[in-house]
């Protein structure tokens, strides 16, 4: 399993086979980062277990440990951080590479821009790439001086020592990044903060205040009010098992006759149930069991068994809710009948790669019929060739055309594949577990 860092890493995936078994995916990617977070800037000794062990959230544990935060771990999923409150951190030697996290960027830009020292955020050829506007416009609204490339993208420069102010914003799109880093700004402002969605987004960063012990104020499911000036106690978090990671597996089982299998201990946060609905909606024989709490979120056992799906028109208004499964959705209306037409998803195409332009390019690849939009896709649901598809080191597409492979009718060779380690360490392990045939190539 290394971590090929000067060779490229490819799966080769053959055609066919079945999932089955019993399995616990890695902890959630979102969940994961916000607990280094608020672990940090709270008073006391956050204890994590379930913590996803990948090379995003690694980011922002070495960025706060670089702060001079002490974080204990991780041991087989196990976090200590020792926090030291909303003012105890501690300029930086250097520039914090955050590696390929969007989410890392986004939210410690609201948290920076209320610390007294300045500090640089950069990242990788993909992180660098993306727009951070949308984040750097409202915290200079509310007071902050940062800095931006060119074209707004990172690294950004985080000028210390301003004073912050609470602002009432409108969201322009619905981003719960976007979200959570006012939030955080927000306890560095004077006054109140008060952010409102143009549709109802992943609410962790609300659930985990409200666990730390921050007062905040829902209003309705889509507007969020904090005050500044409070403080953040040290909490127990157990992090449900990733339901974007366990995506992939829904999908696979769904598409594969056979298949039978059963997803532990997942998140099932209702603000991140759109893949559940959308393959409901598109025929899977999805049961949700023993729903329960864990540390203030919901989590449940997902059973998935084969079925044949159908092709849709997606629900606008399960768009937000499902932003980071599209890849793995785009596999089984590949391998549904009729055709599926997403709409009102332009987000998809400032993720870590264009995943519209991408995802099509692949079908294709895969002799399937699959054209982007300015904001969705429409795909011919058909029988899936083997070949050659690039992920454009975007760890969702590389999972996602593995998982078509179950449904091929010859092996595909998926490049750029490394980044997978993001957000899904052990992914090809596991997957061979459950059934498929997969292989890993380091080509030099």
């Amino acid at each position: 399993m290394g971590n090929f860092q000067m060779t490229e890493l490819n799966f080769l995936v053959a055609p066919g086979g079945a999932l089955h078994g019993q399995w616990r995916v890695p902890g959630d990617k979102s969940i994961s980062h916000r607990a280094i977070m608020f672990g940090a800037l709270a008073e006391g000794i956050t204890t994590i277990t379930g913590f996803l062990d990948g090379e995003d959230c690694l980011a922002t544990i070495n960025a706060f440990r670089a702060m001079g935060v002490v974080i204990g771990g991780p041991d087989q999923g196990r976090v200590t951080v020792h926090g030291v409150g909303l003012h105890g951190l501690q300029a930086p030697a250097g520039p914090l590479d955050l590696g390929n996290s969007g989410t890392s960027m986004r939210l410690m830009s609201g948290i920076l821009a209320g610390q007294a020292f300045d500090c640089v955020l950069t990242g990788d050829a993909s992180l660098t790439g993306r727009p951070m506007r949308r984040i750097t416009e409202p915290l200079t609204r509310m007071g902050a001086r940062i800095t931006t490339g060119e074209r707004g993208t990172a690294p950004l420069q985080i000028h210390g020592g301003q004073r912050l102010n609470g602002i009432d914003y409108p969201l322009p799109v619905a981003s719960a990044q976007l979200k959570s880093g006012l939030l955080l700004a927000g306890l560095y402002a004077e006054g109140m903060t008060r952010i409102t969605e143009p549709a109802p987004t992943r609410d962790h960063t609300e659930r985990m205040l409200e666990g730390f012990g921050y007062p905040l104020q829902r209003d309705d499911e889509r507007t969020v009010t904090i005050s500044g000036g409070g403080r953040l106690t040290a909490a127990t978090l157990d992090i449900p098992a990733d339901l974007s990671s366990a995506a992939f597996f829904l999908v696979g089982a769904s598409i594969a006759p056979g298949s039978d299998l059963l997803l532990e201990h997942v998140g099932v946060n209702p603000t991140r149930t759109g893949v559940i609905d959308i393959l409901r909606l598109m025929g899977a024989n999805i049961e949700i069991r023993n729903p329960r709490l864990a540390g203030g979120e919901p989590v449940a056992d997902l059973r998935v068994r084969y079925a044949p799906l159908h092709g849709i028109r997606i629900p606008e208004a399960l768009v937000p809710l499902a932003i980071d499964e599209f890849p793995a959705l785009f596999i089984a209306a590949a391998c549904a009948k009729g055709v599926t037409v997403l709409t009102g998803a332009a987000e998809l195409r400032v993720k870590e790669s264009d995943r519209i332009q991408v995802m099509a390019d692949g079908l294709n690849a895969l002799q399937i019929a699959a054209g982007g939009t300015a904001d969705g896709i429409v795909i011919q649901g058909g029988t899936l060739a083997g070949g050659a598809v690039n992920s454009h080191g975007d760890h969702r597409i590389a999972m996602s055309f593995a998982m078509a492979a179950l449904r091929a009718s010859g092996p595909i060779r998926i490049h750029d594949c490394a980044n997978v380690n993001t957000s899904f360490p052990g992914f090809a392990d596991l997957a061979r577990s459950a059934g498929l045939q997969l292989q890993q190539e380091a080509v030099a």
